[in-house]
């Protein structure tokens, strides 16, 4: 199959870049063609409330050689991507689409190729954000009726989906493994380089920080655990910190809190993983979460809040804890809970979802369902 694959590659930097990289390394040695477009402008500045857009010296990031050629502010890009993704004469357009914003950019492209007989698929991985905004609806309505068919990486997302769309034509394909991170550290290793003292109990809460992640819950909880409970933060924030810096004081828990409160270079994933014992994931909402596709390569467990897809990622009991409430007093119970559960139990269970969940699998499906959609 020929494919032209339209989303965020290098040199944006984030997990969907990469997830984006990787899913056309596995495509390719398929033996299908597939041609990348990236944006000239993805966010404009003042909308993007991190450091920065573009890969560091210290991401592993993955070249892709994807002409820049999209600006999601710009319709005269629309026309002029559509234009040239139609003179490749592609089977499939796939795009990606995780945020409301890119609607109309996405959207536009999509109904073009279209009309020149090529069929316009979505890699979807949210359909309403976390935080609302008046055009959300409307955007998000104008790209799904411009697509022929729907992946999504969870069925909570497809639910959403279908509320929107009744009629789409989906499947539910869950995200892979991330395996582009390297070998886990030995742990006591890990955690001497992080000065964590030995015989902790590790936490991690990994990611950007974002006030729907809940990581106010997380402290909270933190502050009701036995002494020995130790919490790393490693993460960029997009928003103020002062209230969770202001928490911590209050608890009176610094002491137990390892502060890596900036952006984390894909090269010291490997530490903050190594060094844990679970990943705690204490959503106030969610789809799904790229932190679990992390967490299951390092064969690590996962305490989350019972929030949409979390669930469909995490099996209670077997691979990690779901938390039946989003409540600072739940999210430290299921801590509690999880240490008394047979860690070489969950170990043996998740070494197992590494293989369910590979990017040749989720590549294949992918490819059988594009095959599907071009045939209806």
């Amino acid at each position: 199959m020929d494919i032209s694959f339209l989303s965020t590659f290098h040199p944006f930097r984030g997990g969907i870049a990469q997830f984006n990289a990787r899913l056309l390394r596995e495509l390719r040695a398929g033996g299908h063609g597939v041609h990348p477009r990236t944006f000239s402008t993805q966010y404009p500045s003042l909308l993007f409330p991190g450091t920065s857009q573009l890969v560091t010296t210290d991401d592993i990031a993955e070249p892709v050689n994807a002409p820049r050629v999209l600006s999601s502010i710009n319709p005269l890009t629309w026309s002029a991507t559509a234009n040239a993704i139609a003179r490749e004469h592609p089977d499939v357009l796939l795009v990606r689409y995780w945020m409301s914003f890119f609607g109309p950019s996405l959207g536009n492209v999509a109904r073009r190729v279209r009309r020149q007989g090529i069929t316009p698929i979505a890699l979807v991985d949210n359909i309403l954000p976390h935080e609302a905004r008046s055009f959300d609806k409307p955007f998000t309505q104008y790209f799904l009726n411009s697509c022929d068919g729907f992946i999504t990486l969870s069925e909570s997302v497809r639910d959403q989906l279908l509320t929107l769309r009744p009629d789409a034509r989906t499947i539910v394909l869950p995200h892979p493994l991330y395996d582009h991170f390297g070998a886990a550290l030995q742990q006591d290793a890990a955690q001497h380089a992080l000065g964590i003292a030995p015989k902790s109990k590790v936490l991690l809460f990994f990611g950007f920080i974002r006030d729907y992640k809940g990581l106010d819950l997380l402290i909270e909880a933190l502050a009701k655990l036995p002494q020995d409970h130790v919490l790393i933060i490693a993460g960029e924030p997009y928003g103020e910190m002062k209230k969770y810096r202001d928490a911590i004081d209050r608890l009176g828990i610094r002491d137990r809190i390892v502060d890596r409160i900036r952006y984390i270079p894909d090269q010291e994933v490997p530490l903050y993983f190594s060094a844990a014992d679970a990943v705690v994931l204490p959503y106030r909402s969610a789809t799904q979460s790229g932190i679990t596709a992390i967490a299951q390569h390092f064969a690590k467990p996962v305490i989350a809040t019972d929030v949409g897809g979390l669930k469909e990622f995490v099996e209670d009991g077997r691979t990690g804890i779901i938390v039946p409430e989003v409540s600072a007093a739940a999210i430290a119970a299921g801590i509690e809970r999880f240490r008394t559960i047979d860690h070489s139990f969950l170990k043996e269970n998740l070494m197992h979802a590494k293989g369910v969940h590979s990017w040749s699998r989720f590549a294949e499906s992918l490819i059988a369902f594009a095959q599907e959609v071009r045939r209806s």
